[in-house]
């Protein structure tokens, strides 16, 4: 019985240098990694001294974040954007909460932490509309909230936690989320379809904040370098965004079948580097 043979698309080669460029972000960003390159300091280091996961108070504190993110997502990331991308400007109004952030500790991350995550979210809407994303459609602008659940590389068990493993979670939970809005017209915390998507998203985010939250505990970087590590985190999520609508703007073009094979392609030959890059 001939075995059937599954051909790859053959795409251009700035469509395939751009997909390379979204593997290597999506499969491999470390928020850990890059505070402890900026510390100078070896990574394993950092990871000992840092939390494994969000505790109670900081959880609440993120689904805040989160629940404040995606009211602005449904509310007000469709309209007309500024002639020139913020995003640089909202790097730096970042760095200033995260300063006020590490001069008052962690009590201030209830009031730093929303503001922090819209001015993200609205980086983030910049970089979707750059890549074609129509922000008038209550799946594109939820899919800016999504970049917030694929900031963490961290594994349990063993799971697949690649970028197309969650995403096909989380694509589940925000279709939903998206049919409730448009069939509703407004978001109800306490709907389960909604619920379900922020706790998702949670869940993940809650890492990464963990790992910024903590960051200010370790004696080498200290309170004084908050704005540093803000900046860092709001850098990171760019980075984030850029791979992730990168990958959906050559899905519409080449058709998602063929771009994930070749991510998968190229996922499986970063897959030894990512494994020393990130310890």
């Amino acid at each position: 019985m001939s075995q059937e043979v599954t051909q790859l698309v053959v795409l251009p080669p700035d469509d395939h240098a751009a997909l390379l460029a979204a593997v290597k972000t999506l499969e491999g960003s470390n928020l850990a990694a890059r505070i402890a390159d900026y510390a100078g300091i070896p990574v394993n280091r950092v990871l000992n001294l840092l939390p494994k996961a969000a505790n109670r108070q900081l959880s609440g504190l993120v689904r805040t974040a989160v629940m404040k993110g995606l009211e602005v997502a449904v509310d007000t990331l469709d309209e007309k954007p500024p002639p020139t991308p913020a995003i640089t400007f909202s790097s730096f109004l970042a760095g200033v909460t995260g300063g006020v952030s590490g001069l008052f500790g962690f009590g201030a991350l209830a009031v730093e932490l929303p503001l922090t995550t819209t001015l993200m979210l609205r980086a983030i809407a910049e970089i979707a509309r750059h890549q074609g994303e129509d922000l008038s459609n209550i799946e594109a602008r939820l899919a800016c909230l999504e970049v917030f659940a694929y900031g963490t590389k961290r594994t349990d068990e063993n799971v697949d936690v690649g970028y197309y493993a969650a995403r096909a979670l989380i694509s589940k939970y925000t279709s939903d989320a998206a049919a409730y809005i448009l069939e509703r017209g407004a978001v109800d915390a306490s709907a389960p379809v909604i619920s379900n998507l922020v706790s998702e998203i949670v869940s993940r985010f809650g890492l990464v904040v963990s790992d910024k939250a903590a960051a200010g505990a370790v004696p080498i970087i200290g309170a004084a370098f908050g704005a540093t590590v803000n900046v860092i985190f709001m850098d990171h999520f760019q980075k984030i965004a850029k791979g992730h609508f990168t990958v959906r703007r050559l899905e519409r073009v080449h058709g998602s079948a063929g771009v994930r094979q070749h991510y998968a392609v190229i996922a499986a030959g970063l897959a030894p580097r990512r494994g020393v890059a990130t310890a």
